[in-house]
C-alpha cells in the first residue's frame, strides 16, 4: 500500500530547489530540471519556449473552459480580460479602444451575443447584456479620471455578468464518460464549494464540463462529509498544500456499500479535441505542447494526487497548486499533462498562504450545482 508521501512525485525535486527561489527564475529552472533530469529525455517541449503571458487569473480561466461556440462573446470578454494588462501598463488609450469594442459588440451585435442562447432565457439575457452595458460604461468614465482601482472593480462584475450569458449558453454535457468509467460519480456541469478550514474560509468551482468523472468523485465525497477533519498530510511553500488522506491504513475512499478502494483514472481534456485523455500523460503520448482546458496556471488550481506509476489510481487526494507559473503557460510548466485539474480556488485564496501541515479542513460544503451531480446505480 502507498504512503501519502508516494502519491504525488514532484515534491522532492521542488523541495531540492527551494533555496534557488525567484519569481523570474523559477519557472524556467522547473522546466529545465524536469526536462533534462527528472524525465530523462530531451523534450521538444525547450524549444517551444513560453509566449506571452500565462491566464492566472481562476475566474477566467473558468469562463475560457466553458464549452460554447459563439465568436462574438468570446471577442467580447477578450476585449474586458485585455483590460487587465493595459491597467498595468497605463494603457489608457488602449483601454478606451477595447471599451468601444465591447460597447460595438454589445449595441451592435447584440442579436449575435445572443444567438446562443436558449428561447427560455432570453429574456434574462437581455437584461444581463443592459446590465453589461451599464457596467462598460462605469468602466469608461473611471478611465477619463484614470481611477485604477475603480477601472479594476467594475471590470470584474462586467466579466461577471460575461459569465453569467456564457453559462447561458451551454446546453448540455459536450461529451460522454467512456462506459468503463460509467460506474463512477460524475459531475455534469459545475458546482461551486465553501472549504473551510482552520485557517480561514475559501469557495472553489469544480468543473464537471471538462472533467466529469474526476469532479464528480469530489462532490460525490464533500457529500459524504468524507473531506471533514482531515488534516493537510504535506505543505510545500510556494509549491502545493496536499489533503484527503483518510485515518488508518488506507490512503483512498473505501466506498461502505461495496467495501471496494474507490480508484477514478487520470482526466485530462485538451483544446481541440472531443474527449479527454484518461490515463495517459502528454509525454507518453509525446504530446508536449498541448493545452489542457484547465491548465496549472492560478494559484489555487485543484489538482488529483495519484501514485507516481499508476495514473488511473487517484482515489481521494487532492491538491492546491500554490505557484502562478507566469513564464510558463499552459502545457509548458510541471504539471501539465500530468496530473488532473478539476477546479480552482476563487474566492480568498490568501488562506491558502496560512495554511501549514498539520492544519485541518473542517469543513467542505456544496453550495450550488450539487443537481449536477449523477451518481450511477449500484
Amino acid at each position: 500500500m502507498l504512503t501519502p508521501s508516494q502519491r504525488f512525485i514532484p515534491l522532492p525535486l521542488r523541495s531540492q530547489w527551494r533555496w534557488h527561489y525567484s519569481p523570474c527564475i523559477v519557472p524556467l529552472a522547473i522546466l529545465f530540471l524536469i526536462t533534462f533530469i527528472n524525465l530523462g529525455y530531451a523534450s521538444p517541449a525547450w524549444a517551444g519556449l513560453p509566449q506571452g503571458n500565462a491566464i492566472t487569473d481562476p475566474k477566467a480561466l473558468l469562463r475560457y473552459a466553458l464549452p460554447i461556440d459563439n465568436p462574438t462573446v468570446r471577442k467580447l470578454q477578450g476585449n474586458l480580460e485585455d483590460i487587465s494588462v493595459q491597467l498595468r501598463g497605463k494603457r489608457w488609450s488602449a483601454i478606451k479602444q477595447d471599451l468601444k469594442q465591447a460597447t460595438d459588440l454589445c449595441v451592435k451585435d447584440e442579436s449575435k451575443v445572443l444567438a446562443s442562447i436558449g428561447p427560455n432565457q432570453q429574456t434574462q439575457a437581455r437584461q444581463q447584456l443592459s446590465a453589461l452595458q451599464t457596467a462598460i460604461s462605469a468602466i469608461g468614465q473611471a478611465v477619463e479620471t484614470k481611477n485604477k482601482e475603480v477601472v479594476r472593480a467594475t471590470r470584474l462584475q462586467a466579466l461577471d455578468i460575461v459569465g453569467d450569458l456564457e453559462e447561458m449558453m451551454v446546453e448540455k454535457q459536450p461529451f460522454s464518460v467512456p462506459a468503463i468509467y460509467a460506474n463512477l460519480p460524475q459531475l455534469h456541469g459545475r458546482a461551486t464549494v465553501e472549504i473551510t478550514t482552520s485557517k480561514g474560509v475559501m469557495t472553489a468551482v469544480v468543473d464537471g464540463y471538462n472533467a466529469p468523472v474526476t469532479a464528480g468523485n469530489f462532490i460525490d465525497l464533500v457529500q459524504r462529509g468524507f473531506y471533514n477533519g482531515l488534516p493537510f498530510t504535506r505543505a510545500e511553500e510556494s509549491y502545493v498544500l496536499q489533503a484527503g488522506d483518510p485515518p488508518g491504513p488506507e490512503v483512498g475512499f473505501v466506498d461502505p456499500q461495496t467495501q471496494q478502494y474507490r480508484s477514478i483514472p487520470m482526466e485530462i481534456f485538451v483544446k481541440g479535441d472531443d474527449t479527454p485523455i484518461y490515463n495517459q500523460t502528454f509525454e507518453e503520448l509525446g504530446r508536449y505542447l498541448d493545452k489542457p482546458i484547465l491548465p496549472f496556471s492560478a494559484f489555487g488550481t485543484l489538482g488529483m494526487a495519484r501514485p507516481a506509476d499508476e495514473p488511473g489510481g487517484g482515489s481521494s487526494q487532492f491538491f492546491f497548486f500554490l505557484f502562478e507559473p507566469e513564464l510558463t503557460p499552459a502545457g509548458l510548466n510541471l504539471l501539465d499533462g500530468r496530473y488532473a485539474v478539476f477546479g480552482y480556488v476563487t474566492e480568498n485564496r490568501e488562506v491558502l498562504d496560512q495554511i501549514r501541515q498539520g492544519d485541518t479542513i473542517e469543513t467542505i460544503k456544496v453550495l450550488s450545482g450539487l443537481e449536477n451531480l449523477v451518481i450511477p446505480k449500484t
